[in-house]
């Protein structure tokens, strides 16, 4: 394995998680997953976004820091390989599309503090799924808060984590998840894991899947 910090990212249902647990059992590794159900504004937030949409994103941040700090920082012995199932810039991402411009400005200063003291991963893996895709994920993991969510809300989160990706020019599989069927498909999953056997440079790198 060339990748000891690997982190897999995309919009809300294009299987993150699912991914994530996959591969931390084909490589015994340390699995940090986002604790998203302990937000308690999450089901406000989708209820009343003008409202919530602050001190959602305030506790996302926060938690997210704690997490990662704690478990990233610390050195674990029998693990060699830790994989995220988040990264902590989508706290920048998720705020730019759900926050006014000042609070945004606010929010955008406190990430930047924090943000410096957060070690990045080696490699990105995004899955990038349609809009349609990613609805009828939402609908069958069913959870009841998520189940009206706008086609152009995320479309607007697809669209700030690809302009994300190819700004910043970080070492990146882009995987087509169109057809992603990771807990099906035992293929899908091989694929992942052939391509993370290879060295990369920085930038954005096609992965299809069979």
């Amino acid at each position: 394995m060339n990748y000891h910090y690997i982190t897999i990212e995309g919009n809300i249902g294009a299987g993150k998680t699912t991914l994530a647990h996959l591969l931390a059992k084909e490589y015994n590794a340390r699995l940090v997953l986002e604790e998203f159900a302990d937000n308690p504004f999450l089901p406000k937030f989708y209820e009343n976004p003008g409202q919530f949409a602050f001190p959602l994103e305030l506790f996302f941040m926060a938690e997210r820091y704690k997490q990662l700090k704690e478990l990233i920082h610390t050195k674990d012995l029998f693990h060699s390989v830790t994989i995220s199932d988040y990264l902590f810039t989508k706290c920048l991402l998720f705020a730019k599309v759900n926050l006014p411009e000042e609070e945004f400005r606010l929010y955008q200063r406190l990430f930047e503090i924090i943000h410096q003291q957060m070690i990045q991963p080696e490699i990105l893996i995004y899955l990038h799924a349609p809009v349609q895709k990613l609805q009828k994920n939402i609908r069958k993991r069913n959870r009841p808060y998520e189940q009206h969510i706008p086609d152009e809300y995320l479309f607007s989160i697809q669209e700030t984590y690809t302009h994300y990706i190819k700004q910043h020019n970080i070492k990146t599989l882009y995987v087509d998840a169109s057809n992603a069927d990771f807990l099906g498909n035992e293929k899908h999953v091989r694929t992942i894991m052939d391509a993370l056997e290879k060295d990369y440079d920085d930038g954005q790198h096609f992965i299809a899947l069979p």
